[in-house]
């Protein structure tokens, strides 16, 4: 189920003369269509080689009943697929349950807390989750509770390579005197400042006793230097002008500064592929963290901020026994067994993901349905399913409907969990512009057609740079960029009373001022 088409064509032509060929697979658990895989390998096998036997594998040696029978409810609803139903010995075991809590936040603090305090060992039990990003919250309620945890298949969330980049960005914007940190990024994004260089700036500072950013900022004194100063005094001014900025901006306006001037963000939108896209993911990630450090703290300054990521890096760094509990995505969980698995975020929009709701065609929901599939049947025993209904991404909170594979479970099969009432009060959406309100509508009224959100990119842009556009949420603006993307146009405004903001043509649906 996991073969492309260079493979099938390959085996085809072996098999070609004896066709003595014999395979496994499972077509309900294609998950690799991203890598190119062609689920049609095995859904047309038998057009590709008439007269094979097939032998159906319906029973499952792995988990109970109840388990499997919301597997086989939500797999059903695939229409590519060969009819089967798996069944087991194992007995009906406990109901799947479902628990919807308010705040992204809270679902990690009731997941973390159940696993403490559930008498399970700690290495049966498995946290999965869509994406890597979502793995932050709960990394950090782990190392909260004294909870021993490994991430399978990844890396720390703060020992991502993008946000080990963006944090050493503001160490030096915080004091400049983390050397590692400046040489970290004097080439991130690259800037063409060699080795040779940077050797030469490095023997100007020991030869001084002075720190690697302050030899950067005597560059010009440094013997032969030569081109390179060109190079590394714009390094310089940008860091300079952060520090500047420092007192007016919040921490969070100060991130969005360092992505906008370095372009870090835009050469990951640019890129368009699947590792560029979560790693905008993890950096919108620590956009939120940075928002829940400065709501929660009386007087938020950049130094408190990096002091408690040191600490929490730190603690993530200590080696712990075999006892721990896993972390992961339902990538990365393929092929194992937990007796007691949590599927997380259970939300439309992350599970499935809002790119896929927003394709124009059956194939990439049936393929989210194949993952949640096989994340439903990594559990031998103890099955639960979580969501919130407000998700805070880029430092915004959004509203979520729960995941459609959970409302595509009959409630006959599903306990659903009553939560405290606390959980139940309803907190504040915080509305961004029309194409969020009507995606949320939609749903809410489970009357959701991906074709009227399909992100589809112009030919051409009716305005150019210079020319004064209005947007429905930000008002009247001027045009600064606009940059070519493979999927869309980047549209950089500066709003008359929002500020400078950068937004997709698609989603932003700006509108020329037509001006005497």
């Amino acid at each position: 189920q996991d073969t492309n088409y260079a493979q099938f064509k390959l085996v085809s032509l072996l098999a070609g003369k004896y066709r003595n060929l014999c395979v496994v697979g499972d077509d309900d658990q294609s998950i690799y269509r991203f890598r190119g895989a062609d689920i049609k390998n095995i859904l047309s096998f038998e057009e590709t080689f008439p007269g094979a036997k097939v032998v159906r594998l319906e029973q499952n040696y792995r988990s109970t009943g109840h388990i499997l029978h919301v597997a086989n409810e939500v797999i059903r609803h695939n229409e590519g697929r060969k009819e089967k139903k798996l069944w087991t010995e194992n007995g009906e075991g406990e109901k799947v349950r479902f628990r919807q809590y308010d705040q992204a936040y809270e679902e990690a603090d009731g997941v973390v807390k159940e696993i403490r305090d559930g008498g399970w060992d700690y290495k049966d039990c498995a946290v999965l989750y869509r994406t890597n990003a979502q793995s932050r919250l709960l990394e950090e309620k782990c190392l909260l509770y004294n909870i021993p945890y490994r991430l399978v298949g990844g890396i720390n969330f703060y020992s991502r390579k993008e946000i080990k980049d963006l944090l050493a960005y503001l160490k030096t914007i915080d004091n400049g005197r983390d050397d590692l940190a400046v040489r970290r990024i004097i080439n991130v994004p690259k800037r063409g400042i060699g080795a040779a260089t940077l050797n030469k700036v490095d023997a100007f500072a020991q030869s001084r006793g002075i720190s690697f950013f302050e030899a950067l900022e005597e560059a010009p004194e440094i013997p032969g230097i030569g081109r390179a100063l060109l190079k590394i005094q714009p390094f310089v001014h940008l860091i300079h002008e952060m520090r500047l900025k420092l007192g007016d901006l919040s921490l969070k306006e100060l991130m969005e500064e360092i992505l906008d001037k370095t372009g870090y963000a835009r050469e990951l939108e640019m890129e368009d592929t699947e590792e560029a896209d979560a790693r905008l993911e993890n950096i919108d990630e620590l956009i939120t963290k940075i928002v829940t450090y400065e709501e929660g703290t009386e007087h938020p300054e950049l130094s408190g901020f990096l002091e408690e990521v040191a600490l929490v890096a730190d603690i993530d760094s200590l080696e712990a026994d075999d006892n721990r509990v896993l972390l992961m995505t339902l990538h990365s969980a393929k092929g194992l067994e937990f007796p007691r698995v949590y599927l997380a975020g259970m939300e439309d929009g992350i599970f499935p993901s809002y790119m896929s709701i927003a394709a124009d065609t059956e194939e990439e929901i049936e393929e989210e349905r194949r993952l949640c599939y096989v994340g439903i049947t990594r559990a031998m025993k103890d099955l639960i399913l979580t969501s919130a209904r407000f998700r805070m991404v880029r430092g915004e909170n959004h509203c979520n409907a729960v995941s459609r594979f959970v409302r595509e479970i009959p409630e006959n099969l599903l306990e659903r969990d009553s939560l405290p009432e606390k959980h139940k009060e309803q907190a504040p959406v915080d509305k961004r512009d029309q194409v969020y309100e009507k995606a949320r509508e939609a749903f809410r009224t489970k009357t959701f057609d991906p074709r009227q959100f399909k992100v589809v990119k112009a030919d051409s842009l009716d305005y150019g740079v210079g020319d004064r556009v209005s947007h429905i949420k930000f008002g009247q603006g001027t045009v600064l960029e606009i940059v070519e993307g493979g999927r869309d146009y980047e549209v950089k405004v500066d709003f008359d009373k929002a500020g400078i903001k950068r937004m997709f043509a698609s989603f932003a649906k700006l509108k020329k001022i037509e001006t005497l």
